[in-house]
């Protein structure tokens, strides 16, 4: 009789060894967010979860208590039961030290906790009531281990190192894209509100020779056409030069103004202008345009000249991607004409450039945010069409030119030549 009494038993202990084996992988691998939603909602189980992760180290100490309880003991029977059957010791310590092996393994780590990994938050939910019960059987040992995990914790010091790095989210982002939890719109759109306190004004603003202005004192039928011509809603008003801007002109202000015979646009102008520095951060930035309740910024330079605008939408763009109205004319980068020939527009940027190619080189390591830029840096002079400069595996070809800026670029791509083997 004492046989079989001993064989449930061990059956027992082992299948309590694979209930806190499960039980760890579940807590340790539970998606959180899930549960503090569900636990929002109202349900009980998620609640109680939820409390118990929250004390993860008095919950672990509880899982490994038990655990290596459950173990010692169906090691311990399993000594006496193999030691009935057999005769020879040595013979029935080392079967039942073999037999042991297999099952606690197979029984009490692997199958449970592969079980417990495909559904976390469903297995902890499960067995959480059950967890509390041995948690609170178990807590005069608990004290006296966490106790020892104070007094370990002053010897070796933990690091300050948990914050959460922007690489370490875009790779949780990537991760839950792969899974499913997001799709590529989503992932997307994430990343870009990761990266958006990285950029600068410099990387989204739109250069001075390409800012349509109008001069304080032009009349109105010169600004009606300037309106007309450039599609803007909004232009800034300069006084003698660009450099000195002093204001803005809003497009439906002035076409009620001039529906009514005015014959100045003096007081037309919106004189709460923003300026930005080129290394401001467009976060930043984007805060002072909410508070100032305009939609544009003037970019200036050290000297204090006008370097540019950045507008609220250019900023808006680095978030969500392009935004196009019937006004844009919608241009492409990027186009294939040939498997290795592609045109490509002077004004793309420069980080797009080397993605699209797949080029090696860091675009932080050239000044240059565009291609015209970084043509002009290449040939260092000022570029003419038919300029041909080289670029690791790319042949970029000058093929249009605006006011000594190269408007459009064509790209032939070779194959990367293998580097041969040094001859002994």
């Amino acid at each position: 009789m004492e046989i079989p009494l001993l064989s449930i038993a061990i059956v027992i202990c082992i299948l309590f060894s694979g209930f806190f084996s499960a039980t760890e992988t579940a807590f340790s691998s539970l998606n959180k967010i899930r549960l503090k939603n569900m636990a929002e909602n109202k349900d009980k189980r998620s609640r109680l979860v939820v409390r118990l992760s929250d004390n993860y180290d008095g919950l672990i100490s509880t899982i490994l208590i038990g655990n290596n309880l459950v173990n010692i003991l169906a090691t311990t029977l399993a000594t006496i039961l193999f030691a009935k059957l057999i005769e020879d010791a040595s013979v029935s310590n080392t079967v039942s030290t073999a037999v042991m092996t297999v099952a606690v393994l197979i029984f009490g780590e692997i199958t449970p906790k592969t079980i417990a990994k495909r559904s976390p938050e469903y297995f902890a939910k499960l067995v959480a009531p059950m967890v509390l019960g041995i948690y609170y059987l178990l807590y005069p040992l608990n004290c006296l281990f966490k106790l020892w995990q104070i007094l370990v914790g002053k010897i070796f010091k933990k690091r300050d190192d948990s914050n959460i790095t922007d690489e370490e989210l875009i790779t949780i982002v990537d991760e839950a894209q792969t899974e499913g939890g997001l799709d590529a719109y989503e992932g997307e759109l994430i990343r870009s509100a990761i990266e958006f306190d990285d950029l600068t004004v410099t990387d989204v603003l739109t250069p001075r020779v390409d800012v349509e202005a109008i001069e304080i004192s032009a009349k109105m039928q010169d600004v009606l056409k300037v309106f007309v011509e450039s599609g803007f809603s909004r232009l800034p008003v300069y006084k003698d030069s660009i450099d000195t801007i002093v204001g803005v002109i809003n497009e439906k202000d002035f076409y009620k103004a001039y529906m009514d015979g005015a014959k100045s646009m003096n007081k037309l102008i919106c004189k709460n202008v923003v300026y930005a520095t080129p290394l401001m951060k467009i976060s930043i930035l984007l805060r002072r345009l909410q508070k100032a309740k305009t939609h544009l910024a003037i970019v200036v330079d050290e000297f204090g000249g006008t370097m540019g605008i950045v507008t609220l939408e250019d900023i808006l763009e680095e978030l969500v991607g392009e935004i196009w109205d019937e006004h844009d004319e919608v241009v492409e980068e990027f186009v294939k004409l040939t498997d290795d020939k592609y045109v490509v527009q002077g004004d793309a940027n420069l980080e797009e450039f080397f993605e699209f190619f797949q080029a090696n080189a860091d675009e932080y390591e050239y000044e240059p945010v565009t291609v015209s830029g970084f043509v002009v840096m290449l040939l260092g002079r000022v570029p003419a069409v038919g300029d041909v400069v080289d670029f690791e595996n790319l042949t970029l070809t000058v093929k249009r030119t605006e006011y000594h800026k190269v408007t459009q670029v064509e790209v032939v791509r070779s194959e990367p030549q293998q580097e041969e083997p040094e001859q002994e």
